[in-house]
């Protein structure tokens, strides 16, 4: 053994077999996290997120981030339904 430990191992140490499960699941949980925060963004009134934002649907704003950041996170969505 050299003494450098994968990924793989690490979790199989820790969480007792199981943290491929647990990763797995936590992929599953980022993209609709990410899509009730753009709808609590577009919803919220302007001057309770940032004063600066010009509407709720600017570019500059949180809800596109928050919606980019959702797409971003579809893939194991997908792969689940492939």
């Amino acid at each position: 053994m050299t003494g450098i430990e994968t990924r793989e191992a690490w979790l199989r140490a820790r969480f007792g077999g199981r943290g491929h499960v647990i990763a797995r699941l936590l992929s599953l949980a980022a993209a609709p996290t990410f899509a009730v925060m753009t709808l609590v963004a577009a919803m919220a009134p302007v001057d309770m997120i940032c004063g600066a934002m010009q509407g709720p649907f600017s570019l500059q704003g949180m809800v596109p981030m928050y919606a980019l950041m959702s797409a971003f996170h579809l893939a194991p969505w997908l792969r689940l339904f492939r």
